[in-house]
C-alpha cells in the first residue's frame, strides 16, 4: 500500500513542479510521477543534512510533500539548464 500512496503523492509533488517551472504542457502523468518521486529523494538529501527534516511520500504527510515539492523543483531547474545549454 505504501508504494501506492508514494505513487501519488510523487505524482502530486511534479503536478505542482511542473506547473510552477512552466513545464507541464511537455510533461504528462508518467513524467510527473517519475519527477517527483526522484524529487523526494534529492529533497531528502537536501533537507536532511540541512535542516534535519526528513519526510516520506511512503506514508503521506504535508512535510513529506514538501520535500518532494521542493526537490523536484530543484530536479527540473537542473533538467531546465541542461536544455538550455544543449540547444545552443
Amino acid at each position: 500500500m505504501g508504494w501506492i500512496i508514494a505513487l501519488i503523492v510523487g505524482g502530486v509533488a511534479g503536478w505542482l513542479a511542473s506547473i510552477v517551472m512552466n513545464r507541464n504542457a511537455s510533461m504528462g502523468i508518467f513524467w510527473n510521477i517519475v519527477v517527483g518521486c526522484i524529487g523526494s529523494v534529492i529533497g531528502n538529501a537536501l533537507a536532511g543534512p540541512l535542516l534535519g527534516i526528513r519526510g516520506s511520500v511512503q506514508h503521506f504527510s504535508l512535510t513529506g510533500l514538501l520535500i518532494a515539492f521542493v526537490g523536484a523543483v530543484v530536479l527540473l531547474a537542473i533538467v531546465n539548464l541542461v536544455q538550455r545549454n544543449t540547444v545552443r
